[in-house]
């Protein structure tokens, strides 16, 4: 069986977890008893897989040019997000109290959905880029840095891809907005349709993302950072759900279901993904230290 991370030719794989092919975790066993655990967020994000012998926890940190790239794009991920969702959420607030015209909302937003976009794109990057081997210095290596790769069986891959694509589904519908005099089919076929179809790539991405950090069974992990970012982002693409089909525009009438739903709905979502990629800049490698070898376990860390 192939495994997303490559496996010492001298150890056996004891355990696997994940939903079905999107494998987020293996263990394995080397021939002096200890045994590695490769997670693949924590490999992500946090640059390290544990290694356990007679009960003492220690990690393998990444090479310190591969950790200074993870935690480059963690920063700018993060704080992307961050951008993005303090913009929609100023948008969203500037429609439901304050007199600025429609074109100053409608650019709070595109620039906003700019930096969602960039945030997703740069998640997929540091995915591509992220250990997959054991070097020979006993450190977490990478494959020569990469811009784009195809990896749908990767499950930190295929939520950020998702994620990126539903951003842009949602650029078209932030884009189709500067358009003027539009019927009420117009509206929804340009700008409603592709909004929710954002919407639902969004809560797609999400899901996979919580199956990712869970390792295909969800339960609860309040001490994981990596737990609450991605529950946190779930939460924001719900409430976008909300927002958007609150946004339908009745032919009838002329008029959408409920401003107030669109506008709050908007606002608290992308106060999520906000106050997520905060919270993401704190989960990253730490400074790069020696690596230990398999079998080197001199220096413990405590859970």
């Amino acid at each position: 069986m192939t495994h997303p991370f490559d496996v010492p030719a001298d150890a056996q794989v004891r355990h696997t977890g994940g939903r079905g092919a999107l494998v987020s975790q293996v263990r394995w066993e080397h021939p002096d008893g200890s045994t590695a655990t490769w997670e693949s967020r924590k490999a992500r994000k946090r640059g390290f897989i544990e290694v356990v012998r007679d009960g003492v926890v220690q990690r393998i940190m990444a090479r310190p040019a591969v950790a200074v790239r993870l935690r480059r794009c963690n920063d700018i991920s993060g704080f992307s997000f961050f951008l993005g969702g303090a913009l929609f959420t100023l948008g969203a607030l500037l429609s439901q109290y304050s007199s600025a015209s429609l074109p100053v909302i409608d650019w709070t937003f595109l620039i906003g959905g700019f930096w969602f976009s960039t945030g997703a794109y740069v998640a997929l990057v540091q995915e591509i880029n992220s250990p997959r081997r054991i070097g020979t210095d006993g450190a977490l290596a990478a494959r020569p840095w990469r811009w784009w790769a195809y990896e749908p069986d990767r499950p930190g891959w295929l939520a950020a891809f998702v994620l990126f694509c539903g951003t842009l589904a949602f650029a078209v519908s932030l884009v189709d907005a500067f358009l003027t005099e539009l019927t009420a089919g117009q509206t929804d076929k340009l700008i409603w349709a592709p909004e929710m179809v954002g919407c639902v790539l969004f809560l797609v991405s999400g899901h996979i993302g919580i199956i990712e950090v869970c390792h295909g069974r969800l339960r609860l992990m309040p001490r994981d950072l990596g737990w609450w970012i991605v529950v946190v982002n779930q939460v924001g693409s719900w409430l976008f759900l909300l927002s958007g089909l609150a946004a339908f525009v009745r032919p009838a009438t002329g008029e959408v279901i409920s401003v107030g739903a669109i506008n709050w709905g908007t606002a608290w979502g992308a106060a999520c993904f906000s106050v997520a990629g905060l919270a993401q800049l704190f989960e990253r490698p730490s400074a790069p230290v020696p690596a230990a070898v398999p079998g080197d376990h001199s220096r413990p860390v405590p859970r």
